[in-house]
């Protein structure tokens, strides 16, 4: 029967085997790659790639918000995110939000 420290000797060097593995896998598969990038003449755009490396965003990003409420010095609330402090104040005081809206 083997030690623990035979054990872990043969642990040890299957783990190497296994990352030199994993490296020359990862080699062969960028070569593949690029072998059907150029048969194809394939480019970064084609491949949903910007020029920059990075990949493109396919949903819209965040845009501003329309106003929904408006105060009567101006001040206005889309009515995301936390409630500023013109509105809540008018809340506390008994106000109502509808009193607000556009």
């Amino acid at each position: 029967m083997a030690t623990y420290l035979e054990l872990k000797a043969q642990a040890q060097k299957l783990l190497e085997q296994a990352e030199e593995m994993r490296k020359q896998e990862h080699a062969e598969a960028i070569a593949q790659v690029r072998a059907m990038i150029k048969e194809h003449g394939l480019t970064a755009s084609d491949l949903g790639f910007a020029a920059g490396g990075a990949m493109r965003r396919r949903s819209g990003g965040k845009g501003s918000v329309p106003p929904k409420y408006r105060n009567v010095d101006g001040s206005t609330w889309s009515g995301r995110g936390r409630k500023p402090g013109w509105i809540q104040a008018a809340i506390d005081a008994g106000r109502s939000m509808d009193e607000f809206l556009i």
